[in-house]
């Protein structure tokens, strides 16, 4: 099944009374009002999630804009949304999924594997005519045992080498990769050898995913292939994780760089390259042999 779990499947575990942990996880980056927006209007039964606190520790310059909560924390925040083991748990947001993929990584990483993105988020759930409901949801506290380290992931000094082997992908806007413009961080531009790869192409123009077949071309056009080491990431690591969600989908395998660009750019020992190149140079040759 992928990552993804449709309209229509979702609609029918509901009717059929199967249980599903529905969450909703409202955020986009300068707007502070997911929780306001969730009150508005939600899946029946979905539990608001807090990007900024419950699937994020402080800030810090040395870990970035949204450093991964330690595992505990994240265990007693699961148990708040009342996951149990063995639940299936469908996330989403109302932009394209570009929040709730942070929360599909992590609990994948923390070990549980049903969980899923519900393709096209609110919008596709209110475009299918099915109800929504507003105010807060009150859930029973929950028993969920969570790991931790299940995914792949890098941390800078990985960084700091991984496009002379493999690929690295930077999943922001292309004018924040050029270093044209760069809203929240200390620096612009990108970490050397990355390669351009904004999340928004992963999306249709009703926010779903694209197809697989179409994110693989995609993928396959910036030099990715079977074999050939990948990893992501974007400002803070919220939105990196969705472009490994469409790898996934695609059938690629990607590591996380959850520290991304704002930890890497607030360290002055770090490099940091402006325009539409990598580095300045050639790209190397990954065949995947």
């Amino acid at each position: 099944m992928g990552p993804l779990m449709d309209v229509a499947a979702l609609e029918a575990r509901r009717s059929g009374g199967q249980r599903t942990v529905l969450l909703d996880v409202r955020w986009v980056l300068g707007d502070p009002h997911g929780r306001e927006h969730y009150l508005e209007g939600h899946l029946p039964g979905a539990v608001f999630v807090d990007l900024a606190t419950d699937l994020a520790a402080p800030a810090a310059a040395e870990r970035g804009r949204h450093p991964l909560p330690p595992p505990s924390e994240f265990q007693a925040a699961a148990r708040r949304w009342g996951i149990n083991d063995g639940d299936v748990v469908v996330a989403y947001d109302n932009s394209g999924n570009l929040a709730a993929a942070r929360l599909w990584w992590m609990l994948r990483n923390a070990g549980f594997q049903d969980v899923y993105l519900l393709d096209g988020g609110l919008a596709a759930w209110s475009a299918a005519g099915l109800p929504v409901e507003d105010g807060p949801v009150d859930v029973s506290a929950s028993n969920v045992s969570l790991e931790e380290g299940r995914m792949p992931a890098i941390d800078a000094d990985t960084a700091t080498g991984w496009a002379g082997s493999g690929i690295l992908l930077d999943a922001r806007a292309a004018e924040r990769y050029r270093g044209e413009i760069e809203p929240v961080d200390p620096r612009a531009g990108h970490i050397p050898g990355a390669l351009s790869s904004p999340t928004s192409e992963n999306l249709d123009e009703h926010g779903h995913f694209l197809p697989a077949h179409e994110l693989r071309r995609r993928f396959e056009g910036l030099g990715i292939s079977r074999g050939v080491p990948v990893a992501v990431y974007c400002g803070s690591g919220v939105t990196a994780a969705h472009e490994v969600a469409a790898l996934e989908i695609a059938g690629f395998g990607a590591a996380l760089y959850p520290g991304s660009f704002s930890e890497w750019s607030n360290n002055p020992a770090l490099p940091v390259v402006t325009g539409s190149e990598p580095d300045g140079g050639e790209r190397p040759n990954l065949t995947g042999a």
